[in-house]
């Protein structure tokens, strides 16, 4: 690991530390704006220091079997864990290199999910309807709420365009590059003849914007009214009907 990566972990780790110890201080529970910012970024920094951890306790490991090498009885054995050892250390560090890149500021929210039927009539309406039964496991595996807000049917069970919004910590981060078209090749359901249909979907993956307040000013507004024209005397002529 390069020696600018481990600084920058032993940093995180510190930083840890300094969040958890701020948590407990009573300070933090009465200003719950910073109580609610110092949570977010225990929860962020945690699973970075966790792994960084794994990878340390790894190179720890491979350091004893090292020592070990000199022993005939042990040899093998240290040998073994050495090459255990080091595939080890190149997955910790791929992960923990992922983990460094700059994150999203969306990650973290909520999404709305959208499914609609692209080419290939009803069978690309049943192909959606797949798509957005495995969007749905997905989200139950990680204990994210869906909520269906629209959905066109189409005749034979699938959907022409189906709307969900999906609650649950990381939703955005996890299914945020799965917006563009899917295309599926198979003999479908409404296929006699057992030939091979290319059918496609398209998905779009939204976060859910924050609320903000809008302020309009008085002059920024036009209105227009008008009145109507021909007969009706006075009253027409008086009366501003739209």
């Amino acid at each position: 690991m390069k020696a600018s990566i481990a600084s920058k972990l032993d940093q995180l780790v510190d930083r840890l530390d300094e969040v958890t110890r701020l948590l407990s201080t009573e300070e933090a529970t009465r200003d719950m704006e910073s109580f609610r910012k110092l949570t977010r970024e225990h929860a962020e920094l945690t699973p970075v220091v966790e792994e960084y951890q794994a990878f340390r306790q790894c190179e720890a490991d491979m350091r004893s079997a090292e020592e070990l090498l000199a022993d005939p009885d042990m040899r093998e054995l240290a040998q073994a864990e050495l090459e255990d050892g080091k595939q080890r250390l190149v997955v910790l560090e791929l992960a923990l290199q992922k983990l460094l890149l700059p994150r999203d500021p969306n990650d973290e929210r909520n999404i709305f999910l959208e499914v609609r039927a692209g080419t290939g009539g009803d069978e690309s309406a049943l192909f959606a309807a797949d798509l957005f039964r495995m969007y749905s496991r997905f989200a139950e595996r990680n204990r994210w709420q869906v909520e269906i807000v629209s959905a066109s049917e189409s005749d034979l069970g699938g959907y022409k365009e189906i709307i969900a919004e999906v609650q649950g910590r990381g939703a955005f981060a996890k299914l945020k590059f799965e917006s563009g078209v899917h295309r599926v090749q198979r003999v479908p359901d409404t296929e006699t003849q057992g030939r091979i249909h290319t059918s496609a979907a398209t998905v779009a993956v939204l976060p859910e914007v924050e609320d903000v307040d809008v302020d309009i000013k008085d002059t920024d507004l036009r209105i227009e009214t008008m009145r109507a024209g021909g007969a009706g005397g006075q009253h027409v002529n008086k009366t501003e009907s739209a």
